[in-house]
């Protein structure tokens, strides 16, 4: 499910000559290049068409809470700026007082929540694009996310409902009329199969996966109320492995000093992997076409382009662990959540390792470097252009622009100086230097490349490349979780699928220490 929040401008509000339901109309969601981010820092846009307007009737309700009906979203339109809608609220108090609120100014926004069917990853905006969705609810929230999505009309009804008061002598039963425009209490929320939320610029009432699960456990109303939330889902370790989880009481976060960066895969970005197959197949141009001098009224050259299918091997990669019942009932939520973030971290770090396994492997090209002269700048200045004429020449006209290493390497870099002692790459207030570089910067920059360290690497792994030569494409699908009645416990797993593939061999060049 994907939440995303428009902007409501100053508004006009005109009472209907008639005594009909109250409405708005306007724009609920602008089309790309218009973006918004999504939890984990992932953006999401809507390409114009990506809705049908002919579908079902969603729901207007309020703050993404399906227990909350103001009406119906009777009318879509395909238009220039975006998604127009009609919307019509139901004759309840609890409308009543919705319209008044947005007569004031308290509610100045409205969110979609849309299942997403198709889409795909925009490299220039950086953002996933969906191709095609269904809306599924309208809600009236108070804080915008996007500029140009607004509502431009209410018209206010003409006379607000009475509300009858049953004495304690006298029963009264609901006629046919009272029965078609009340509206029922509850509604039980549906769960997208993979939900994604857009945040705007405030922050969701959401409970966390650790929460949800301790909800789940405990059953009842706890657990209804969070029921459209949090998705989760499984792949053993047991209580006795993770003897904090029945903690005494917690009077600070859980600290986990395990960091789950992926500083080559950022280095790369990362692509949408295929929902169908195990295997799927990735063009790569092996021959290009040939342009040559021609005379007047001769027949020019032939030449020949070929397209070769390169096969992508998806990959599973998940771990679990198993919690007893009785642990998640006397535990608090933040352990919980401090496995999950573990998780989490551990599944990046672990297809980071998947990633650098694939570069040096997959790079087949190594120039000789010097061991013995890996402290003289002169050799390391010799590699470097070495590496990147090749490149320039193996490529048909790339060259790199970034240098995957080793922490070993790393600081046999950071060491270097030139022949008056001064850093190759200072610190502070460089001055035709080799580049700039610290201990704790992600952002070093070495002979004018991008420095990518990473600990994945081995310990004589260095690698000039044009990050382009490979490829890396995920499906993260987070946490699971399901129940074991036998051994009264519960299963939690994190998984996704993943795949990496230097698809152009002639962008990188690896060191070969002699």
């Amino acid at each position: 499910m994907i939440r995303l929040t428009a902007d409501l401008p100053t508004l006009d509000f005109a009472k209907s000559d008639s005594d009909a339901p109250a409405s708005i109309s306007g724009i609920a969601v602008p089309w790309a290049p218009v973006t918004a981010t999504v939890l984990g820092g992932q953006r999401v846009a809507f390409e114009r068409g990506a809705f049908d307007v002919n579908q079902k009737a969603a729901k207007l309700i309020e703050g993404h809470d399906l227990t909350q009906l103001r009406g119906t979203v009777n009318a879509l339109a395909d238009m220039d700026e975006g998604l127009g809608f009609t919307a019509t609220f139901a004759r309840t108090r609890a409308s009543s007082d919705a319209v008044e609120l947005i007569r004031s100014g308290a509610y100045d926004a409205v969110s979609v929540g849309a299942e997403v069917q198709e889409s795909y990853y925009d490299k220039e905006l950086k953002a996933t694009v969906v191709t095609r969705a269904s809306l599924v609810e309208l809600s009236l929230v108070a804080v915008p996310a996007f500029s140009g999505a607004e509502i431009r009309d209410l018209v206010a009804q003409a006379d607000e409902p009475e509300e009858e008061i049953p004495t304690e002598t006298t029963l009264t039963t609901p006629s046919e009329e009272d029965e078609t425009m009340s509206e029922p209490t509850t509604v039980e929320a549906a769960i997208a199969t993979q939900p994604i939320y857009a945040t705007a610029k405030r922050e969701f009432k959401l409970p966390s996966a650790a929460e949800y699960i301790s909800a789940f456990v405990r059953g009842g109303h706890d657990f209804a109320q969070m029921n459209d939330n949090i998705r989760a889902a499984a792949p053993d370790v047991i209580t006795s492995d993770i003897p904090g989880v029945i903690p005494t009481p917690i009077i600070a976060p859980v600290y986990n000093n395990f960091q789950g960066r992926r500083p080559l895969i950022d280095a790369t970005g990362v692509r949408n992997m295929p929902q169908s197959g195990a295997i799927f197949i990735r063009p790569v141009v092996t021959t290009h076409n040939s342009i040559g001098t021609a005379t007047q009224n001769t027949t020019i050259t032939a030449s020949a382009f070929v397209v070769d299918d390169v096969q992508i091997t998806k990959t599973i990669q998940g771990g679990y662990v198993e919690i007893s019942e009785a642990s998640l009932d006397w535990s608090q939520p933040e352990v919980l959540g401090a496995l999950l973030d573990d998780m989490a971290r551990v599944y990046a770090d672990r297809t980071d390792l998947l990633a650098c396994s694939e570069l040096v492997s997959g790079t087949t090209n190594s120039n000789n470097f010097t061991n013995a002269s890996i402290t003289d700048p002169a050799e390391w200045v010799r590699w470097m252009y070495q590496a990147a004429a090749d490149i320039l020449t193996g490529s048909n006209g790339n060259l790199p622009s970034a240098l995957a290493v080793s922490p070993n390497i790393f600081q046999y870099l950071g060491q270097l100086v030139d022949g008056s002692d001064r850093p190759l790459f200072p610190q502070v207030g460089p001055m035709n230097a080799y580049g700039t570089m610290t201990p704790g910067s992600d952002s070093a920059v070495a002979f004018g490349l991008r420095l990518v360290v990473d600990r994945n690497l081995g310990a004589t792994d260095m690698v000039i490349m044009d990050p382009t030569g490979i490829e890396c494409w995920e499906q993260q699908k987070g946490a699971i979780s399901v129940e074991q009645p036998s051994q009264l416990s519960r299963q939690i797993a994190f998984r996704g699928y993943f795949a990496a593939k230097v698809i152009d061999p002639s962008k990188s060049i690896k060191a070969a220490f002699v």
